[in-house]
């Protein structure tokens, strides 16, 4: 086993006197797809918000590559190699592809914005990613579908050379040619070499591209499993109870609430 590139050991956090994570270990492998599980209320966006830099943790710690990190804002996940996309995808409908792509970090020249530096760089990162469904990168992202957007939102979070993606939801909404496209690309991803986080509720999904499952309950790990050696009503049993035969939660731990 490669040692995993973000590390994430007994993560603690709490709003006032409701403690949201409970000693978190989560860990993400170069090369994978990690599927993060839980139902509404387990704590996964706390999570994601905490290795962000959105909130402060508690107590714990957090290692990049080997080295303990003080994450303090989304710029120093960032500036590590974490990016996000969330289900909104914060994509600006009124701008073209490239230009979206580069927002907020524009490519400058003798004081002008270089349009052609980042067109180019636009095009290099959709066909990095064997991308075929975008015809032209001064598309209006208005005027392209749920799946388009989606890909342009990956293709925006992996052209700064990041190495790892957390994916929220990236099928939601999504017709099932759109949802195949989407997981093709979130499998491509993790074979060039990133580490992948895929945020969903959908298990047909996770088991299809997924190499590991983290089982959220009630702001707890539940179990990591290997999608190869589990099955869905298994991740669905850790979902819904903490604990699925003799792995998961202990039982009188999976009976508290938080």
């Amino acid at each position: 086993m490669t040692q995993p590139i973000l590390e994430i050991k007994g993560l603690n956090k709490s709003f006032g006197p409701v403690h949201v994570l409970h000693d978190v270990d989560f860990n993400v492998y170069p090369g994978e797809v990690t599927a993060l599980v839980g139902d509404n209320g387990a704590g996964k966006s706390t999570l994601v918000k905490c290795i962000a830099g959105i909130n402060s943790i508690d107590s714990g710690t957090v290692s990049w590559e080997g080295k303990e990190v003080h994450i303090s804002d989304p710029r120093a996940a960032a500036a590590l190699g974490i990016e996000f996309v969330y289900q909104d995808l914060a994509l600006a409908d009124n701008l073209d592809i490239t230009q979206n792509m580069f927002l907020g970090r524009e490519i400058r020249r003798f004081g002008f914005l270089n349009d052609g530096e980042m067109e180019r760089k636009a095009r290099e990162a959709l066909a990095s990613l064997s991308v075929r469904t975008v015809s032209s990168v001064r598309q209006v992202v208005a005027n392209l579908s749920g799946g388009q957007r989606q890909t342009v939102a990956i293709a925006k979070a992996v052209l700064w050379n990041s190495k790892v993606v957390f994916l929220d939801e990236p099928t939601a909404a999504l017709g099932v040619a759109q949802t195949r496209q989407v997981l093709d690309l979130v499998r491509r991803l993790a074979d060039q070499g990133l580490g992948v986080v895929l945020i969903s509720h959908n298990m047909n999904d996770v088991m299809e591209v997924a190499d590991r499952v983290i089982a959220l309950y009630l702001g707890r790990v539940a179990a990591e499993v290997f999608t190869k050696d589990s099955s869905t009503t298994q991740i669905v049993e850790l979902i819904t109870a903490g604990r699925s035969g003799n792995i998961g939660l202990a039982a009188h731990t999976a009976n508290q609430s938080i």
